[in-house]
């Protein structure tokens, strides 16, 4: 894997980046749609590939291993192969859905023992067989393991806990670096900075992170309740520590807002499962600003969802026939919402990166964000 920065904004610390893997090349910053279970909920690959204009896409180390189950995934050949996705894939280790199972887990120094949310089976996951188990996946990109602290979280267990998770580190590094991949192409580490919102564990952390030589990095334990000013000065803060030269992916985040204000402080990954959850409820992402459409404004609008986003759903479905599909809770409906805010969002990053090339994102920043989260 190669990562080449290409351009800096002038006024901020966004950049603009290219990276390069076995299946295909990412411009950064980029936003990479969730598909946990090793489907985006209600896209298919083709419209991930041809409307969305996905460049890369995630799955879920946890729920991949319960189901469909290794077993399935190494026959087929690898995730790429069971789902008809020919693109860079990022394997997220599980540990967040470990700390999400509070009541059915235990956490020791030699890993983390859970009852599946299925059917109440016992499972471990050890920092050496969770990166077993995401080769087996077939990721290009695998997430170590990690302790996701809950917030608000007191110091004592924070620093307990980011010790733990850079004790995990060492032996995740360890265990790529003594096997090799599954099915023929590479497969990198990316650790992850934990430390709350606490300001000098944040620091060890990143610097520890920063000391294992990875090919990229990632910030975890953010976006998980903190007021934005807290998760904006502790991304700052470790964008700060980070190598400049490698790429940095911000965890489960976010909004369009929380996106810009990120790329403006040095971040170049994104994900989050916010459009297509939002959209199964009807919350649109806009050019304009957001929409609830099932509101009664929007019975009789015929006009595009979005026209000046471009795309065959966003500009041939009107506001007030997707409407009809959502509240009569049509399949159809949960698919073209779930499209348009894809392509929303993939839109976005793509703007903003054409900003950073031309020197001018930070004050179309400062305007963007005022217009995407007003409410329409």
């Amino acid at each position: 894997m190669k990562f080449e920065l290409t351009a800096n904004d002038p006024k901020s610390s966004a950049r603009a980046g290219v990276l390069q893997t076995d299946h295909g090349e990412i411009q950064t910053p980029i936003f990479m749609p969730v598909g946990t279970a090793g489907s985006v909920k209600a896209v298919h690959q083709r419209e991930l590939e041809n409307d969305v204009q996905a460049q890369i896409i995630l799955g879920n180390t946890y729920h991949l291993y319960l189901r469909p189950g290794l077993g399935v995934l190494e026959q087929a050949g690898g995730l790429h192969k069971f789902n008809g996705w020919n693109h860079p894939i990022l394997t997220d280790s599980g540990g967040y859905q470990v700390y999400s199972l509070a009541a059915n887990r235990k956490i020791v120094e030699e890993g983390v023992t859970f009852k599946s949310h299925i059917d109440g089976s016992r499972h471990h996951f050890t920092p050496e067989n969770v990166m077993d188990i995401q080769r087996s996946i077939g990721a290009d990109i695998i997430m170590a393991f990690d302790e996701c602290t809950p917030y608000p979280c007191e110091y004592g267990y924070a620093k307990k806990s980011m010790e733990l998770t850079h004790q995990w580190l060492t032996r995740c590094v360890n265990r790529i670096q003594t096997t090799e991949p599954k099915y023929g192409y590479e497969q990198v580490l990316f650790p992850i900075v934990q430390g709350s919102v606490y300001k000098d564990l944040r620091e060890q952390s990143a610097e520890y992170i920063a000391s294992q030589n990875q090919p990229g990095n990632a910030i975890g334990g953010l976006s998980v309740g903190e007021p934005h000013e807290d998760m904006y000065a502790m991304t700052s803060l470790v964008c700060g520590i980070l190598p400049k030269y490698k790429p940095r992916y911000l965890m489960g985040v976010g909004t369009p807002e929380n996106i810009l204000e990120c790329i403006a402080l040095g971040i170049d990954m994104f994900d989050c499962v916010m459009p297509t959850r939002n959209a199964r409820n009807g919350m649109l992402f806009t050019t304009q600003g957001i929409i609830n459409i099932r509101n009664e404004k929007w019975k009789d609008d015929l006009s595009p969802i979005d026209a000046t986003l471009g795309g065959y759903v966003s500009t041939f479905h009107s506001k007030a026939y997707l409407r009809h599909l959502i509240i009569n809770k049509e399949i159809l409906g949960a698919q073209i919402a779930s499209i348009h805010n894809l392509t929303f969002y993939l839109w976005l990053v793509k703007e903003a990166r054409k900003q950073i090339v031309a020197g001018t994102f930070a004050e179309w920043k400062n305007k963007m964000v005022k217009t995407v989260s007003q409410r329409l």
